[in-house]
């Protein structure tokens, strides 16, 4: 871990990121990618150290209210947020000034800030997303072995929901010919019927590979899969874009179960939910994208 100092934290878009790199160690993670010009060690996490201060800033000169995102790069959840506590104290800042929240994470320790959550959510809207790839719990320890299994995550999903706090999935990334099946699929969206959950995002069935992330995930699967990084590159060669061989048919079951069980599954859709602003205080509602 290395501290550092900013100079801002809100996208465009009003997305953050209070930390750089991550530890969960899913062989998958596009946020590897040379494209992102991290200059340290991936799980060498860098902590932007005055982001508290930046946001209170920030958002005491925001003249609308907005929904602030989070973790799209890095969990905001991590291991080292229990001993610096920066993701609470965020959203304290952010329910201090009547903003929205929705935040990106494979963690359980969301549910340390349930009380945040819930008294943002009194206000305006909080709209946790939380990733689901790999229903199996031994192949998901390989998968993703440094955070807690897809059953704990359910688990989460559910007390998420009977605390009033709307969630969203996300059904990705989906590997080929490693969790690409319809057992698979199937055993996910149950969780999320269960759940309650209000929509599931999901992009073809499919991995995306860069350079950085390729040469891990192909490293991951020489130890944990022998043999398959050949057939990898025999198929895929360096596409970007690895659609699973079965993803027509894994769609009809995902895009179904969706309608059957009226959870949003267009990603056009699922995006304007989260980023739409409400204001329960019967304000005027700002969606900025």
């Amino acid at each position: 871990m290395h501290k550092v100092n900013v100079k801002g934290i809100l996208s465009a878009k009003n997305g953050m990121n209070i930390y750089r790199g991550c530890l969960h160690g899913c062989i998958y993670c596009d946020s590897r990618s040379l494209c992102y010009q991290m200059n340290h060690k991936f799980e060498d996490i860098e902590v932007k150290a005055n982001a508290v201060g930046l946001l209170e800033n920030t958002l005491r000169r925001k003249r609308n209210k907005c929904m602030i995102g989070t973790g799209a790069m890095s969990d905001p959840y991590m291991p080292i947020e229990e001993k610096l506590g920066n993701m609470r104290k965020c959203l304290e800042v952010i329910e201090r000034y009547g903003f929205g929240v929705t935040m990106i994470t494979k963690s359980t320790k969301v549910l340390r800030d349930l009380d945040l959550l819930k008294k943002i959510n009194e206000k305006s809207k909080c709209v946790v997303q939380m990733t689901l790839t790999t229903y199996d719990e031994d192949l998901c320890r390989i998968v993703e072995p440094n955070v807690e299994t897809t059953y704990e995550r359910f688990r989460a999903l559910e007390i998420l929901h009977d605390n009033g706090i709307p969630t969203v999935v996300w059904l990705c990334p989906i590997l080929p010919f490693i969790n690409d099946t319809e057992e698979n699929i199937r055993g996910i969206l149950d969780y999320c019927v269960r759940a309650k959950v209000k929509g599931i995002i999901n992009f073809d069935m499919g991995v995306t590979l860069r350079d950085g992330n390729r040469e891990y995930f192909y490293k991951k699967l020489d130890e944990h899969f022998p043999g398959l990084k050949e057939k990898y590159i025999r198929m895929y060669g360096n596409s970007y874009q690895l659609s699973s061989p079965n993803s027509r048919q894994l769609n009809m079951i995902y895009k179904s179960e969706c309608i059957k069980n009226g959870i949003m599954c267009d990603v056009n859709e699922c995006f304007e939910y989260l980023n739409k602003y409400e204001d329960k205080y019967g304000g005027e509602q700002i969606s900025l994208i």
